[in-house]
């Protein structure tokens, strides 16, 4: 294992470790009713008081609801391009591994939102459509965090222009800024929401960064040894 590896190992197990750690403190520190319909919510304090700042602004909440469309056609994309190489190959060992290990990636990026609808830490801060609805952590915030990062990593191992790559770059940035700055001050959400999406994505992409490292890595140990 070389130090890139040993990074983004480290790094993305840190991050997964400070998810579970944050998401502790959030049901154990400052934990108040102060939520629609005398729901709790942890570090009550500083979520109310960030609320209270920013308001609630349902037209960028739209705005932002309706760009995260843009992952979901990201990931078909790939669905697409990892169907393609299926049929074209006839064999599902034959398509590129970075390709089947982005499918499992994002299959256990669904399955961690799956599993905080059906245990929810928080509830949101208003009512949406008159009813209460999960809020921890932010799906938008992760489905963008988790989806945009693969994409700027394709784009540099598939295409070689480099004008491509940076212009790629930019856009997964300013998309990703703008989404996540975009739903913190809708009103939406409570700021720890936001803050544990960051660190479950993040955690997440940095953990599938390395296992697409270590079978780059095999594959050339292998064409070496023949």
């Amino acid at each position: 294992m070389n130090r890139k590896d040993k990074t983004h190992l480290w790094a993305g197990s840190g991050f997964l470790a400070a998810f579970v750690v944050w998401t502790l403190l959030i049901r154990s520190v400052d934990v108040q009713a102060v939520g629609p319909e005398g729901t709790k919510v942890g570090f009550a304090a500083f979520n109310v008081w960030f609320h209270q700042m920013t308001g609630v602004h349902m037209a960028l909440y739209m705005v932002t609801d309706w760009l995260g469309l843009v992952p979901v056609f990201i990931c078909l994309c790939f669905g697409c391009l990892g169907l393609v190489q299926l049929i074209k190959r006839r064999s599902l060992l034959r398509v590129d591994p970075d390709i089947l290990l982005l499918g499992l990636y994002y299959i256990l990026v669904i399955l961690a939102y799956l599993f905080f609808e059906m245990v929810p830490v928080n509830y949101r801060p208003i009512l949406t459509g008159g009813a209460l609805e999960a809020s921890y952590p932010s799906s938008t915030t992760l489905l963008v965090l988790s989806v945009m990062p693969t994409l700027k990593l394709q784009i540099h191992r598939r295409i070689k222009s480099l004008s491509v790559q940076i212009i790629i770059r930019i856009f997964v940035i300013a998309f990703s800024a703008w989404m996540v700055i975009g739903r913190l001050i809708s009103g939406v959400h409570w700021a720890t929401d936001i803050i544990g999406a960051v660190f479950l994505s993040t955690g997440l992409f940095l953990l599938y960064r390395y296992c697409v490292d270590r079978t780059d890595r095999r594959k050339e140990n292998s064409y070496g040894i023949q």
